[in-house]
């Protein structure tokens, strides 16, 4: 039996029949990073010992029958912007080369409280910021599927590494699409919770009004118990939402009897790939065939979410990143003469190109005499997004929508045209302006073989309805493998 075939749950089961060891599970997983990380580069830290040495004290805790979760022994990949205690954490920037934070991520706790075994941190975009996973200090992350093509991004390690069966499961941050449109692009599953249903707690903070931690798996159910276990109250953050119930995994239900779907005509102008089209029009057919009520409407100011998203997230980033000055932690220049030519050129030197974009930009509209001209029509902008999204489910359980205009684009030709790139985030961003929660599910494939992925929108607190909907339309197909996780080279 290839143990990295299984999915999570799977793995879990077996776990606790006693079929596979947590040491065993570790090291198939630790060998398949072998085979393939020199191609693919998911991974910034591989804890090779630290794993095998948890993996004994979960496999102890197991036989004496006090951790009997459906993750305990489940190796387990986190993006390297979540603080894991004594690991390095970089946000893949020269800025935190060496950072290692004296503290762990709520949403980390949570999941070695259930017994999940951390592998490492996987790679991402330099402080989140970036679609395609080009713009790490650590080198690019390559798509399982076609490697010279992207793997989306931010969360494109944590995608890539999932899709090319280096872990079981991994987390991702998503502040514009990050765990969504990386899962299209990879052929996997990954979900956005409602803003406030996991900590932010131990987050390096690119945009606090729009992030959100998620899981990304193989399938649907993997991700209703992933968010079962990292959901939780946190009283550390104060965005964090008590809710009546965490029951994710209660959803997964193969019946969509009577839901109703919308479809927005506004998504599917210029710019929608015919093929992506055809994917998520496929989609609509088989859930209206197992018994849905799928029509299209109009979601009105779609085409104000992206400058919208650009100017409240780069105003967000510009604040939370002005901490980055050399002093306490993180990288500093060796030549300066004086405070502020210190502050300068350990920031001009420690960011990349992407994270200084965006501070510029940010600055600009924080500043005296474009605050009221840009980031308040923004903040104004942003509520209104989510007054049509409250109108659409007065009428929709579920939103059915693609996750990106394309599939994953070759290497290189995205960071040439950042306005371009920016536009890829169209069908993604409005959801984190809103605070909604999304899943991306595997939907099909382009002439080229790389995989489409289609999108699940739910109102606020209905993760259930995204969750159920998913799930009934996963049933209908088989779960793909990328040839370089079936060959494991």
């Amino acid at each position: 039996m290839e143990i990295t075939r299984l999915t999570a749950v799977e793995l879990g089961k077996k776990i606790q029949a006693k079929e596979i060891s947590v040491r065993e599970a570790v090291e198939a997983s630790l060998d398949q990073i072998g085979r393939v990380e020199t191609d693919i580069n998911s991974y910034v830290t591989v804890d090779r010992e630290g794993a095998l040495k948890r993996a004994e004290q979960v496999q102890a805790q197991i036989d004496e029958g006090s951790l009997a979760g459906p993750l305990a022994g489940v190796p387990v990949a986190i993006k390297d912007n979540m603080c894991i205690k004594g690991m390095l954490t970089t946000c893949s920037s020269k800025m935190l080369y060496n950072f290692r934070p004296a503290f762990t991520a709520e949403a980390v706790v949570n999941l070695e409280k259930a017994g999940a075994v951390i592998l490492g941190k996987t790679n991402m975009d330099e402080f989140a910021m970036g679609s395609t996973t080009e713009t790490s200090y650590f080198g690019e992350t390559k798509n399982p599927w076609d490697l010279r093509h992207v793997p989306g991004g931010s969360s494109g390690g944590s995608c890539a590494a999932v899709a090319a069966e280096e872990c079981f499961f991994a987390l991702g941050s998503d502040t514009g699409g990050s765990i969504r449109q990386p899962s299209s692009f990879c052929g996997v599953v990954g979900m956005k919770p409602t803003y406030g249903t996991v900590s932010r707690y131990g987050l390096v903070a690119y945009g606090s009004s729009l992030d959100q931690i998620g899981p990304i798996a193989k399938d649907v159910t993997d991700c209703a118990a992933v968010l079962e276990t990292i959901a939780s109250h946190d009283r550390k953050d104060s965005t964090s939402v008590a809710r009546s119930s965490y029951r994710f995994t209660d959803a997964l239900k193969d019946d969509v009897k009577g839901m109703r779907i919308g479809i927005p005509k506004d998504y599917f102008g210029e710019g929608l790939d015919p093929e992506v089209r055809d994917c998520v029009l496929g989609a609509a057919k088989v859930l209206r065939e197992k018994g849905a009520d799928v029509e299209e409407f109009d979601l009105k100011l779609v085409q104000y979410a992206i400058p919208a998203y650009y100017v409240i997230a780069s105003a967000e980033a510009s604040s939370n990143l002005s901490r980055f000055d050399g002093v306490k932690y993180g990288y500093r220049t060796e030549h300066y003469e004086g405070l502020h030519n210190m502050y300068k050129k350990s920031r001009s030197e420690g960011f990349g190109a992407e994270v200084r974009r965006r501070i510029m930009l940010g600055s600009f509209v924080l500043s005296s005499g474009y605050y009221d001209a840009y980031y308040l029509k923004a903040l104004r902008t942003k509520a209104m997004i989510k007054q049509a999204f409250d109108q659409a489910f007065e009428r929709y359980d579920v939103i059915l929508a693609p996750a990106a205009p394309t599939t994953a684009p070759e290497l290189g030709k995205s960071l040439s045209d950042p306005l371009k790139m920016y536009l890829g985030d169209i069908y993604t961003v409005s959801v984190n302006l809103a605070g909604l929660p999304g899943i991306t599910v595997p939907a099909g494939k382009d002439a080229k073989g790389l995989p489409i992925g289609v999108q699940l929108i739910g109102d606020c607190f209905r993760e259930d309805q995204i969750i159920r909907a998913a799930y009934t339309f996963e049933r209908t197909r088989e779960y793909e493998r990328p040839q370089i996780a079936k060959e494991g080279k």
